[in-house]
């Protein structure tokens, strides 16, 4: 193996992005601030979508695809959606490249190739799906639409991050229509619980629920929820966000339904997404100095099969572990036998454990000449002889261990890492320390908001929805305040 990872307490920023390229994640690639998303990454981004993919469709949701460019004159019908993501947005203004005549065998834009309206780039789809709902919805009937996409987008970022942020990035992104105002709360509140689940189940992250602030809200939307996770530096990272729309797109591109009563009324609508950051996500919350850690729901393989093996016994070992193989794949458990005889077992050891892979059993012909085999778990590092004429069964109970022991220790992690404050003193000591979560009292002012983050790098992370109203001062102001935020830096 190459020289070792840099360690976490050193230089946190250095030993994710080290991580994310030596565990085989993504690369950097030709194009500047877009990345390139190697195939073991690529294999978990497969396993969290499949998994929202069926979620979303248990919720009666279907899938479509709308284009990639979106006409600027439509773009910029929802004001505070367009003035929003103006600054990130790329645009297309001509159509086809000829040889220049002053350079030869280079390429130029052709001038007579200017398109009569720019194309923007999406960096969301509200604007082109809500142009398209005006033809699908006439009637009540046709309500609610309920539609998801799986799509690049591109945010023109001067400063990127493999996976965190990117100026390309994959993501699916949710936009429904509805009859009432509560219905799509009830859809958007709907959606915030299916990221939730998401998030604890398979990424093994605790996550907060909350609401954005007015600052901090998705430009268009008259409500923003969205989870939150604490990441191994302390700092949180927005994990999924759903928006109520209210009537804002409806009424920017005029799509109306004739209710049961026979108005004309606006629909209602909502959308939500999570992205490729969600990687991120998985790779700060839990990995450590000497690789990922990756819950098994999510890993690509679960269990890798090293044999231990003399010159000349390959062959005849393979054969007797095949079975163990076999008994695994039919639980539904994903196993790799690393069988290259062009490297010694500490190399497949190390290799392993840098991906993160949950379960390694070490195989020889003397563990299974006495019925045991080697177990390896990744969270914890112990190792154990269990049984061979049990291993399936062992192996499945195991992996299902590791995945509550993961999320376990992230929530204690989460939870020695909040701290409830009543002063800027203490705000700001909390910060300086250790960092995560700060839970405080604000005054629900825009002003004191900002003043907060100029000052300590800090941003009201969330609204929490289990937050018990609770009368007290604002932390920086001294003014009332009916509850508290929580309060982080971020990524």
């Amino acid at each position: 193996m190459s020289k070792s990872l840099p360690k976490r307490s050193e230089d946190y920023s250095l030993w994710y992005n080290e991580l994310v390229k030596r565990a085989g994640l993504a690369e950097n690639s030709a194009v500047r601030g877009c990345m390139v998303i190697k195939p073991y990454g690529y294999a978990i981004w497969e396993k969290m979508q499949r998994t929202l993919d069926d979620m979303f469709k248990r919720t009666g949701h279907q899938n479509a695809y709308f284009p990639l460019f979106v006409p600027k004159s439509l773009f910029e019908a929802e004001e505070k959606n367009a003035e929003g993501f103006a600054k990130e947005c790329a645009v297309v203004t001509h159509y086809r490249l000829q040889t220049d005549p002053d350079n030869p065998g280079k390429l130029r834009v052709d001038p007579n190739a200017k398109l009569e309206e720019e194309l923007v780039v999406r960096p969301t789809s509200e604007a082109i799906i809500w142009s398209t709902y005006k033809g699908w919805i006439q009637s009540y009937r046709d309500l609610p639409l309920l539609i998801n996409q799986w799509a690049n987008v591109v945010r023109w970022e001067m400063r990127t991050r493999l996976f965190l942020r990117t100026a390309e990035f994959l993501w699916q992104e949710g936009h429904t229509a509805h009859a009432t105002a509560e219905e799509a709360v009830a859809e958007t509140r709907q959606m915030l619980e299916v990221y939730a689940q998401f998030a604890e189940e398979w990424m093994a992250l605790p996550v907060v629920k909350g609401v954005k602030t007015e600052n901090e809200r998705f430009a268009g939307a008259e409500d923003t929820y969205c989870i939150e996770g604490l990441m191994q530096d302390g700092k949180a990272l927005q994990a999924g966000t759903s928006h109520f729309l209210g009537q804002n797109f409806a009424k920017a591109f005029d799509v109306q339904f004739q209710s049961k009563e026979g108005n004309l009324e606006h629909v209602w609508g909502t959308s939500w997404g999570v992205s490729t950051r969600l990687m991120g996500a998985l790779v700060m919350a839990h990995s450590d100095d000497e690789g990922l850690v990756l819950p098994p729901r999510l890993a690509p393989v679960q269990v890798v099969i090293v044999p231990i093996y003399k010159t000349g016994q390959l062959d005849e070992l393979l054969e007797r572990i095949r079975p163990m193989q076999m008994g695994l794949i039919e639980r539904g458990i994903s196993v790799k036998i690393d069988d290259r005889d062009t490297e010694r077992p500490g190399y497949k050891f190390a290799e392993w454990e840098l991906k993160g892979v949950p379960v390694r059993l070490a195989v020889g012909m003397r563990d299974l000449d006495a019925g045991t085999v080697e177990v390896a778990r990744r969270d914890t590092k112990e190792k154990m002889n269990l049984p061979l004429a049990d291993i399936v069964n062992s192996v499945a109970t195991l992996l299902d261990d590791i995945q509550a022991n993961i999320y376990s220790r992230a929530l204690k992690f989460r939870e020695t890492h909040t701290t409830r404050v009543e002063t800027y003193e203490e705000f700001k000591q909390a910060l300086e320390g250790e960092g995560g979560f700060v839970v405080a009292h604000w005054d629900g002012t825009s002003e004191t908001e900002e003043r907060i983050k100029e000052e300590t790098k800090a941003t009201i992370r969330c609204i929490a929805l289990n937050e018990p109203d609770e009368d007290g001062t604002c932390v920086l102001t001294g003014k009332p305040s009916k509850r508290r935020v929580y309060f982080a830096r971020a990524y």
